[in-house]
């Protein structure tokens, strides 16, 4: 299999959230999680002054582009490009142009691998984030987005929630 890079995706400005959305659908829907790892709206916060108060928001790092990590052949190219509120690729002509780990570093996108000692049917615990402390079943791996999909309770239903390598912990 070819490695994945990251690639930039000029949008309609204000589009951003919608296209992630639209291309992780398409994902799910044509099964191509091994293909197109991730999506990102890389942000940042911001301390703004209203009415006399500061207040801490997220805006946009660069309004008008979202940032894809994957496997660049004519299947992903296509589902990306044809992408409503995708106007194109950075590079070029109509060639996209990888992005350099250098040019990766400063936007806080590692692409170093977390090496698990757990596996699917596993139960694990999560350290952090929105669903600390809650235990779960490893239902399955993503190596490529490093996650696992764990079955969790809520509101006595079971849910499947996306948790990263680094939030959890074999039991």
């Amino acid at each position: 299999m070819a490695e994945a890079n990251w690639y930039v995706v000029h949008t309609y400005s204000g589009y951003e959230n919608k296209v992630k959305a639209n291309i992780e659908k398409t994902i799910e829907n044509r099964h191509l999680e091994e293909q197109i790892l991730e999506v990102r709206v890389p942000m940042q916060d911001v301390v703004e002054m209203k009415n006399g108060a500061r207040k801490q928001v997220q805006k946009k790092l660069f309004p008008g582009y979202v940032l894809i990590n994957m496997v660049m052949n004519d299947d992903t190219w296509y589902v990306v490009r044809n992408t409503r509120g995708v106007t194109g690729f950075v590079g070029p002509g109509s060639k996209p142009v990888p992005l350099t780990e250098e040019e990766m570093r400063p936007l806080g996108i590692q692409s170093e691998n977390v090496v698990v000692d757990f596996v699917e049917g596993d139960t694990v615990i999560v350290t952090g984030g929105v669903w600390a402390d809650t235990v779960g079943t490893i239902q399955s791996m993503n190596h490529g987005k490093q996650c696992v999909i764990i079955n969790v309770d809520l509101f006595g239903r079971e849910t499947p929630v996306e948790i990263g390598f680094s939030e959890v912990r074999k039991m």
